[in-house]
């Protein structure tokens, strides 16, 4: 090979490895950022949180849900108890709209329809229906339900900026429990496409981050212990010192 051109193929190789290196150290950099950055919304997801009042009079306590905001209402009269974003059933298992009343409250409560199947040390997600013979089942984890119509309730769920649910409310972990707290079985419940505190009230909420890319919790956890219905902070709220005589009745 002639010299010029044996020297041209090294420096065309040296340049090859140069691209690669920095290629590599690019894709390495962007990983890390990614990671940084996942991380930062996973923390920022933990920490959120709403306040919350108690109510003078669980009596006057009505739940006002848009659809198209994706926002509750805890309101006692005029007065906002608890403004709080809710994810909203997807396209294909819209939530539904209408009138009605929470008829059922459950702290620790568990899917009947959807969950795990399980043998021996083996655990798999599975619809109830196609859990095979010989299989245990125990259904998926929903803290703090509470159910306004057959299969329907506000519950504890991964929150995200779009309809995503099977028609149930998801509420953040951290606010589910005061929601749980405010609202009584017989309590009214109105589910519109709007309300009119989208223009006042419910504008401007903070909203959590968007958990679609965040890892899902093990599933031997979800499925063999109870731990996700404690995975939240522990509820406060502005009024809680004058309401210390009031009992407080937190179901199952």
């Amino acid at each position: 090979m002639p010299k010029l051109l044996k020297n041209q193929s090294i420096f065309w190789v040296l340049v090859a490895a140069f691209s690669i290196l920095t290629f590599c150290s690019s894709c390495s950099n962007l990983r890390d950022d990614g990671e940084k950055a996942l991380a930062l919304a996973m923390q920022a997801y933990e920490n959120y949180d709403l306040p919350a009042t108690l109510p003078k009079a669980r009596s006057n306590v009505r739940v006002k849900v848009s659809v198209s905001n994706r926002m509750a209402y805890v309101m006692e009269g005029g007065t906002p108890l608890l403004v709080m974003p809710v994810t909203v059933g997807r396209d294909s298992a819209k939530t539904p709209t209408g009138s009605f009343r929470i008829r059922a409250k459950t702290r620790d409560y568990r899917a009947n329809t959807h969950g795990y199947r399980i043998k021996g040390d083996i655990v798999r997600g599975c619809y109830l229906r196609n859990k095979p013979a010989g299989w245990g089942f125990k259904g998926t984890p929903m803290p703090y339900w509470c159910e306004f119509k057959s299969a329907y309730g506000f519950h504890t769920g991964w929150m995200k900026p779009f309809p995503a649910s099977g028609g149930c409310l998801r509420m953040h972990k951290n606010v589910a429990p005061k929601f749980f707290r405010l609202v009584s079985v017989g309590t009214p419940v109105s589910i519109d496409d709007t309300q009119p505190e989208d223009k006042t009230i419910g504008q401007n909420i903070p909203r959590p981050p968007d958990s679609t890319p965040f890892p899902g919790h093990p599933i031997r956890m979800m499925a063999l212990t109870d731990k996700f219905f404690s995975m939240h902070s522990t509820p406060t709220y502005l009024n809680q010192e004058s309401q210390t005589s009031e009992p407080v009745l937190l179901g199952k």
